[in-house]
C-alpha cells in the first residue's frame, strides 16, 4: 500500500511506517495552509535524502477553530505515525491581502503548536530560501519545485503540489542543518572557554569559510542532494 495519500479532515493518513533506524534523522517538512497543509517525512542517511510520506490535511469552509483544530491534530497524527526526530516548516509570505496573511499565520501557529507539544525542533525556512535551495533560483513555481523533488528523491510520480512543497522544505532542513549544527557547536566551545565576542565571531566566521569551500562547485543545496542520489543509483 503507498505512504502517500491525501488527507481529508484526518480520514484517511498515509499507513505507519517503520522508526527510523538508528542515527538516521527523520525529518517533518511542512507547508502550512488554512485549506490545505502539506507535510513531507524524508530520512536523511548522512548526504542522501530517502522518501518516506507525504500527503496533505484538508479543511472545509467552516468555523476557523475547528479548521485549526484539524490542522493541529492531523500534524499531531501525522507526527505519531511517522516518528519524525526533528521537523522543518515554511515561513508565513506576507502577501497584498492582510487578511489572507492573517489567516495562514494561524494555520501555521496551530501546525507548529502541534510540532513543539510533539517535543520536536522546528526549524523555519522562507519560501525563496527553500526555492533557492531545491530548484537553483528563488522564482520557481510549484511544477519546477514539484518537478525537483521528483528527481532529488527518484519518486515514480509528482507528489501532490503542497505535499511537495513540504518536502522540498524538509529537503532544504536536511542539506542546511549540518552546518547550522558546526556553527552552533563552535559558538557553544567558544562561550564555554570565556572567548571575547571579537574571537567568537572569528571562529564561527572561519567555520562559515570552511562550509562555503565544502561546498565550492555546487550552486545550490539542491545539486548537492542530486549528485548524491545520482551516486547511490549508481553504487
Amino acid at each position: 500500500m503507498s505512504t502517500r495519500a491525501k488527507v481529508g479532515a484526518l480520514a484517511a493518513l498515509p499507513v505507519a511506517v517503520p522508526a527510523a533506524p538508528a542515527g538516521v534523522r527523520r525529518i517533518l517538512g511542512v507547508d502550512p495552509g488554512l485549506r490545505l497543509t502539506g507535510f513531507g517525512v524524508l530520512d536523511a542517511v548522512g548526504s542522501r535524502a530517502v522518501y518516506v510520506a507525504s500527503g496533505v490535511i484538508a479543511t472545509e469552509a467552516g468555523a476557523l477553530p475547528e479548521r485549526l483544530r484539524v490542522i493541529f491534530a492531523g500534524i499531531a497524527e501525522v507526527v505519531r505515525r511517522f516518528g519524525p526526530t526533528e521537523s522543518a516548516i515554511e515561513q508565513v509570505f506576507v502577501n497584498v491581502n492582510p487578511a489572507s496573511t492573517l489567516l495562514l499565520g494561524q494555520a501555521r501557529g496551530a501546525a507548529v503548536t502541534a510540532l513543539a507539544v510533539a517535543g520536536l525542533s522546528v526549524a523555519e525556512y522562507g519560501t525563496m530560501q527553500i526555492k533557492l535551495a531545491v530548484a537553483g533560483h528563488g522564482r520557481a513555481d510549484k511544477a519546477a519545485i514539484q518537478a525537483m523533488v521528483v528527481r532529488l528523491l527518484a519518486l515514480a510520480a509528482a507528489p501532490q503540489a503542497d505535499a511537495a512543497d513540504a518536502l522540498a522544505c524538509a529537503l532544504t532542513h536536511a542539506a542546511a542543518s549540518p552546518l547550522a549544527a558546526v556553527l552552533a557547536g563552535h559558538r557553544g566551545a567558544a562561550a564555554a572557554s570565556g572567548v571575547g565576542g571579537v574571537a567568537a565571531r572569528s571562529a564561527t566566521g572561519a567555520t562559515a569559510a570552511r562550509g562555503r569551500r565544502r561546498g565550492a562547485g555546487l550552486r545550490t543545496m539542491g545539486e548537492a542532494l542530486e549528485r548524491a542520489q545520482r551516486a547511490k543509483r549508481g553504487n
